[in-house]
């Protein structure tokens, strides 16, 4: 029976794309959903991946670290995946952080970033080094954000549970390159989400395109001048791309629209969709369709902050929160389970309620903001005790851990650890790290020849 469009929509597209262009988009609709995955280069780089990997893999053009699962096994079954080793992500989703282009050591802000797989994708660009914040205002995606984080890795992050106005009354100016991943009307993903085609009406492409404009409109004071702030949706409406572009650039004289060179069949922007046709620039955008690119419906438009006077940076403060005793905890626990101290050089020791942090030498002062992590959490002190988080096991090379157990991912061990299951062990007790080929699956405590799985509730559910 094919997918359902509603009836306005298809009027729209008709007009828009004419009939031989709209039939080739239509037929697009028709076929599965392409699934995708990009590898974890914090954690392996990709010719290692493609040996090891148990799938066949097609290479996304514009992004070096990404791919087409072609056939073999659910990715999001495989131990790899609860390791860190790659994100599940649709291939499209894949073209903003890469045209965004962060260098390592930069200031990052990624605005809207829940789930967090652009943000998984900005930290691996930046190799680990500089400041990412990520930031979305729902406190459960942002729970699924922190969890995605954990799982990949990524040690020089911030994240903030607040409002984007907010946030630009407080860093104004400060950072390199803003993304902005705008919730939208979601036409792009009408071949995977119904819930998307159940929604679809004129009335929610107006109420989107308002709601970018107020995100964007806190978005413009946040990038330094010199600094790039990219606007992507995963829709088609020209209200919500181009029109929102159009607007920005009327608004904010101080940006300019950086092209975006249509290749690997991205699509120049449509600037006469608009009514009135809006200016020519607008075709320095570029959209993606699901009939010219193996993935699903993007817009994507890069903006430029003119040169100025770039402002005072906040930095946070010289001295933070850090009792004597959790110094201590922490310098025994490292002298019991590593080779060495996995905290890297600059990085600062605090205590933010019962959790340890290592916060980013390049950290912003965040007074009176809403931070849900303050770097790379890695434990909590309970009492004369210190219990290691997820996050630092899956953060660590896997061979610096002093007591671990390896399993290749075949060995029927993996999937009782990530099921929560005991296992009969025979190795030293106490703390232990789990590793698939290697590579960290997460915390076990070894008690009288049991090792017991302190894979998170979330992880198992994967």
């Amino acid at each position: 029976m094919g997918v359902q469009l509603p009836p306005l929509f298809v009027d729209r597209m008709r007009a828009f794309l004419g009939p031989e262009a709209y039939e080739a988009y239509r037929r697009a609709l028709e076929g599965p959903p392409h699934v995708g995955l990009r590898v974890n280069t914090l954690k392996i780089d990709v010719d290692t991946f493609r040996r090891l990997a148990p799938f066949t893999l097609e290479p996304v053009p514009w992004c070096p670290s990404g791919f087409r699962v072609v056939d073999g096994p659910r990715p999001g079954k495989h131990p790899y995946h609860a390791a860190g080793l790659y994100y599940i992500q649709e291939p499209s989703a894949m073209a903003p952080a890469e045209i965004l282009a962060p260098q390592p050591g930069e200031w990052v802000l990624d605005l809207a970033a829940a789930p967090g797989g652009k943000t998984t994708h900005l930290a691996a660009l930046m190799q680990g080094e500089g400041l990412l914040v990520a930031n979305d205002i729902q406190p459960k995606r942002v729970h699924e954000m922190t969890n995605n984080l954990d799982r990949w890795g990524a040690r020089h992050i911030l994240v903030t549970q607040e409002q984007p106005r907010r946030l630009a009354r407080r860093w104004a100016g400060v950072f390199d390159r803003v993304l902005v991943d705008a919730p939208c009307s979601g036409e792009g993903m009408f071949r995977k989400d119904p819930a998307a085609r159940r929604t679809w009406t004129p009335n929610h492409v107006q109420r989107c395109a308002a709601l970018q404009r107020q995100i964007l409109r806190a978005a413009a004071p946040l990038v330094r001048p010199g600094g790039y702030l990219l606007y992507s949706t995963c829709t088609f409406a020209p209200e919500e791309n181009e029109g929102t572009v159009a607007w920005f650039l009327d608004k904010h004289p101080e940006f300019e629209l950086v092209p975006i060179p249509p290749r690997w069949g991205f699509e120049p922007g449509r600037p006469e969709w608009l009514k009135p046709p809006g200016p020519e620039v607008l075709r320095g955008t570029v959209r993606l369709w699901p009939h010219r690119v193996a993935g699903e419906g993007h817009f994507l438009a890069l903006l430029r902050r003119r040169d100025g006077d770039a402002p005072a940076i906040p930095y946070a403060p010289r001295r933070l929160p850090l009792p004597a005793s959790t110094r201590r905890l922490w310098h025994a626990f490292v002298a019991e389970m590593f080779e060495r101290d996995p905290v890297p050089e600059g990085y600062r020791l605090a205590q933010f309620g019962n959790r340890l942090y290592a916060v980013p030498p390049q950290a912003l002062a965040w007074q009176g903001l809403r931070v849900v992590r303050f770097g790379w959490w890695l434990g909590t002190v309970k009492g004369q005790r210190f219990e290691p988080a997820h996050s630092l096991a899956l953060a660590i090379p896997g061979d610096i851990a002093t007591n671990r157990r390896d399993w290749t991912a075949d060995d029927p061990r993996v999937r009782q650890y990530l099921h929560g299951e005991p296992i009969p062990d025979e190795g030293p007790p106490g703390w232990v790290v789990v590793t698939v080929d290697g590579y960290p699956l997460g915390w076990a405590r070894s008690v009288q020849g049991v090792l017991k799985s302190r894979a998170p509730r979330w992880l198992r559910r994967i």
